[in-house]
Parts: structure tokens; sequence; C-alpha cells
């Protein structure tokens, strides 16, 4: 990016990008997530370190009941990561060598890696160009007669069209999982999510809605997918300790190949603890977003990502594409001017078959144009509920400073 008119004009050096040797907009780097620990959050957590259980206690099956009643399902199952989460409803949904799973590409990796963990074989569709929500009518046209299942990501906090994807997994005879590990807190025509798929999947990594550190949970209606998550999590055994105990034995059996996902009762304690503050989380994210969009409203230079009027997104990420067409530098020059302002911007996702791993599986670029594409195109603004007004007319007046030596107002 050059400085206009820098040659001979004696610029103030706040005006000067801090790319090129000016002072940034703040002192310290603004991430774009953050948790957001209180006094409560930390006694939750002591009270537990106090007590006798530290894992396997009555704070998991507390945390289960609450979150369930949050998100308006009939069971959940908490594991230690998002990762694990999705792992466990792969497994649950009976997904199993050379099974085909439809999904984006425009996810973080695990939404599909939890599918080779069971030899099945990840199938990437298309995403809608303004939302980069995945497609219906992509998906449609990917199905075969190796088609088990379809998972679809609730992509920044914006619920895919479940109305659709539940009538296409209906008519075929799918498992339909929501990666919903954005989404926790959003509505899609009413319903929350958690109540849209035949499973749900949800994480609590520091920069999610709640954190527990790290962790995961799974809801659903259906009492054998519950079954079988509970049996995945716990090495494949049959009965916890709790069962045995109250049976009077020391009697087990494995009966899967499972793994130890269990989330501590210091996870879910913290976890319970952040679930009470959910509301304000996801309204402050709401605020924050909405004064990203009137801000940027009117500027040339990007667009943020459509909202569908009968949805009500959670914003984990406030994502816009950039109109390359209009700048004088491509995304990574962009983005470099906006970190060297200390604005932690980011990028969500690179699409996950380009990834040298899936290279080496046999996917090849081309498979999802509208995807590869927006990711050329697409950086993320820090949004976190503990952003002050300040924060966020910090970033405000980084990107405004940015395209500003391109001649660019907003």
């Amino acid at each position: 990016m050059h400085e206009a008119g820098q040659g001979g004009l004696n610029l103030n050096e706040k005006d000067i990008l801090a790319i090129n040797g000016g002072k940034p907009v703040r002192d310290k780097l603004l991430p774009y997530g953050h948790q957001c620990i209180d006094k409560d959050d930390i006694k939750a957590v002591i009270d537990v370190l106090c007590s006798d259980w530290l894992t396997t206690g009555p704070k998991v099956v507390e945390f289960e009941e609450r979150f369930a009643e949050a998100v308006g399902a009939k069971y959940a199952v908490a594991v230690n990561s998002g990762t694990a989460a999705l792992h466990a409803a792969a497994f649950a949904a009976g997904i199993g060598q050379n099974d085909e799973v439809i999904t984006t590409p425009m996810t973080f990796a695990a939404s599909a890696n939890c599918v080779l963990y069971i030899g099945g074989r990840p199938i990437f569709a298309d995403v809608e160009a303004d939302t980069l929500l995945l497609d219906p009518f992509s998906v449609e046209s990917k199905i075969s007669p190796k088609t088990k299942a379809i998972i679809a990501v609730d992509y920044a906090g914006q619920p895919c069209d479940y109305d659709a994807l539940k009538e296409i997994s209906d008519r075929y005879g799918l498992v339909l999982i929501a990666d919903a590990c954005h989404a926790l807190g959003a509505t899609y025509k009413g319903r929350k999510v958690g109540t849209l798929a035949d499973m749900t999947v949800f994480s609590f990594h520091p920069v999610k809605h709640i954190t527990t550190g790290e962790g995961g949970m799974i809801v659903t209606d259906n009492p054998d997918f519950a079954a079988k998550l509970r049996i995945f999590r716990n090495h494949g055994i049959t009965t916890d300790h709790r069962q045995r105990e109250a049976g009077g034995s020391w009697f087990y059996e494995i009966v899967e190949l499972g793994y130890n996902y269990r989330l501590p009762d210091i996870n879910c304690a913290l976890g319970m603890s952040q679930l009470e503050k959910l509301d304000k989380f996801v309204a402050r994210r709401r605020q924050i977003a909405a004064f990203y969009d009137s801000a940027f409203a009117d500027t040339i230079a990007l667009s943020p990502l459509a909202q569908h009027d009968d949805r009500m997104s959670s914003y984990h990420l406030y994502v816009v594409k950039l109109r390359l067409n209009k700048l004088n530098a491509d995304r990574s020059r962009f983005f470099a001017a906006l970190r060297a302002e200390n604005i932690g911007v980011n990028v969500h996702y690179i699409p996950v078959y380009w990834h040298p791993y899936y290279r080496k599986l046999g996917y090849e670029k081309g498979l999802c144009p509208v995807a590869e594409k927006s990711y050329e195109e697409i950086i993320t603004f820090p949004l976190f509920p503990a952003m002050s007004d300040r924060d966020v007319g910090d970033v405000v007046q980084a990107v405004k400073k940015v395209l500003d030596t391109q001649g660019i107002k907003i």
C-alpha cells in the first residue's frame, strides 16, 4: 500500500500507516477473540477443587442437564473438545468404512476430520456466496449411494437453512449433524440451535460463546444416539462408576472402541457459571456486530456477510468480504496493515481440502468454486463480549486509516 501524497507532505505520524513506520492505532494487540472470565467463574472452579470430585462427578451431569435445558434438547453429552464432540457424533451416526459424509470446506478441519477418523470420506459441497453457509442445492448434487450423513456448519454464528437440509436428509435417509460450534445462542425461524438437527455439536474453546477451557457438547432428542455418545466418550464401556456402585458390582464390559473424551468436573463447573451469562454475552456480540454494520455500511471496499431475516446469528465471528477490485492491494497486504495497527484480524478459513494432508488423499482445488473465491476475499475483525466501546472504535478507526490511504472513505 502506498501512502497518498507521502513524498512531499508533512503527514501527522498518526496518519501514516504503522506498517510504513507510523504510530499504530493501538499500543497493544486486540485479538479477534478472547474469553470472558469473572470472579463467579473462578469461585466455581475453586469450589470443585475443594470438593471430592475433580472428574466423573456430579458437576458433569449437572452441566449436561442445564445445557440441554438452555438449548431445548432432551439429552446433552459433555466431552473434552468440540473435535471430540464431532468424532462422537460421527460414531453415533453409524458412519463407517467408505461411507460418504457431505460437509462444507469453509470450516475448521475438524468438521471433516471426524469423518476420516472412523473410515469415512468427506465430500465437500459448496457454499452460498453471500453467507458462506452450506448450499442445500450443492449438498443434494453431491449425494450418492454411499452418502450416510450431512454435517452442516453454522458459519460465523448464523444457522444454515435447516428446513431445506432436513428435507433433503429425510428424503434420502441421512443423518443430519449440525456443527454449531459457532452458533450457541443463535435461532432459526424462532427455534434454538440445538433443536434443528438429529445431533448438534458445540465447542467451549476460549474464543467461543462460553468456555470450559477446552470442551464440547453434543445434544440430541434421540435416546439411542445419546446412549452411543456416552459409551463412546468413556472408552466404549457399558456402565460408568455410578451405575456400578448403585448395582454393587465391579463388573463392566467394553463393547465399542471408545475414547477417553470425558470432560472433568472442574471444566463443567466453569461451563455452568459461563452458561448463566450466555444471554449477556450473545447480546454484546450482536451489539458490536451492529456497530460494525453501521460503520461499514457505505464503504465500497468491503461488505459484511449477509444475514437472513428469519435467523438470529450469535456472531462467533464478524467476517467481511473485501472488494479487491476497489483496493490497490491484495488481502495479505490489507491484513498486514491492520495487524501493524495492532488489530488482530484473522482469516476463517482456508478451504479444508486445500490443506496438504487432504491433497495427499486426492482432493484437488476446484471442487467448490464459490468457497475458493470467497476464501481469497474474506477477513475477520475482532469480536468478543469483553471488548469495550473504545476497542470497537479502534477497529473502525484502523480500517478507516488503511482505506484512507486508498482514497476510500467510510
